[in-house]
């Protein structure tokens, strides 16, 4: 939709440019925020990297709670197997770019945002340029591009940028937030080392996501494809994941009290109505840790050798 239409729409309704329209749009936020903490939002920037399962719903959430300004990177189109997850997947979206579709969303809810796009997607080379005036990270790349991750979190770090990673796992989300003063960085929490496999990162970054696990017991990880990048997934726990992370993020940004960065885990499990959450002091180093990350590792590898043929795929 037109751009210039929806700010000639809102004339009608007496909204003739940014402020006013932050005063009326959320109006109804106060009580939970107060005008200074509005104006702030209005202010600040987030980054999302990866609009498609989490980050499409991220940047819808933070938009309905008043953030003004984003940095958006993704370089790929949406295909009939997103609809069941990603918040932009539509019958009428497949084979658009996911980056033009969400940003039509955003600005269609508020047409004054500042979007600034990256349309090639984030990579090592431009990590500068992406994080640049940035207030928050809020991670929304694909599970599976481990390396990337990697160095989008040591970037942020030298910067000073929290990051936000909130994982849809089953019908849960696992929820980490990475501060760059104080707590385990990305490598330290993962344990993550040199000369390790593309099995044992990903074995890794599953067990640091979720140290106490609530998902496994009802999850099927023969439907995990590592060779094809796809497992099992959920719309209820994309949906969750967006709303944990999006309080995460305006906590940091207004400074409220209760951020737990990592070692500090929480996992929010809707199927089992269980809330787990804990202190990792060693991260994945913790001898359990290890000892999950090895069956893990184990039970995918069983699950790669079996490959058994599905009555339903994705695929």
């Amino acid at each position: 939709m037109d751009n210039d239409f929806l700010l000639e729409n809102l004339k009608n309704f007496g909204i003739e440019n940014r402020k006013g329209f932050w005063e009326v749009a959320f109006s109804r936020c106060l009580g939970l925020l107060t005008p200074e903490e509005l104006a702030r939002l209005r202010e600040t920037t987030v980054a999302i990297p990866g609009l498609g399962g989490v980050g499409g719903g991220h940047l819808i959430a933070l938009v309905r709670s008043g953030v003004g300004s984003f940095k958006l990177a993704d370089l790929d189109t949406f295909e009939p197997h997103n609809i069941n997850r990603q918040y932009g997947a539509k019958a009428a979206t497949a084979g658009r770019e996911k980056l033009e579709v969400m940003v039509e969303e955003a600005l269609s809810i508020n047409p004054y945002l500042r979007i600034e796009r990256f349309p090639k997607g984030v990579s090592e080379e431009n990590l500068d340029e992406f994080l640049s005036g940035v207030s928050v990270i809020i991670d929304g790349i694909d599970f599976f591009s481990f390396d990337l991750r990697r160095a989008l979190y040591r970037a942020a770090k030298e910067k000073g940028i929290p990051v936000i990673t909130a994982a849809p796992l089953g019908f849960s989300c696992a929820i980490l937030v990475f501060a760059p003063d104080r707590g385990l960085d990305f490598d330290r929490y993962f344990g993550v080392r040199e000369g390790m496999s593309e099995l044992e990162k990903l074995a890794a970054f599953a067990v640091g996501l979720a140290p106490w696990p609530t998902h496994l017991k009802y999850m099927d990880l023969s439907y995990v494809d590592i060779a094809a990048q796809r497992g099992p997934s959920s719309g209820i726990a994309c949906l969750l994941c967006s709303a944990m992370a999006a309080m995460e993020c305006i906590r940091i940004i207004l400074g409220r009290p209760g951020l737990k960065p990592t070692p500090w885990f929480h996992q929010l499990d809707l199927y089992r109505m269980k809330l787990r959450r804990g202190y990792l002091p060693l991260g994945n180093r913790n001898p359990i840790q290890r000892l999950m990350i090895r069956l893990l590792i184990r039970r995918f590898k069983k699950a790669l050798e079996s490959c058994p043929q599905k009555a339903f795929t994705t695929s």
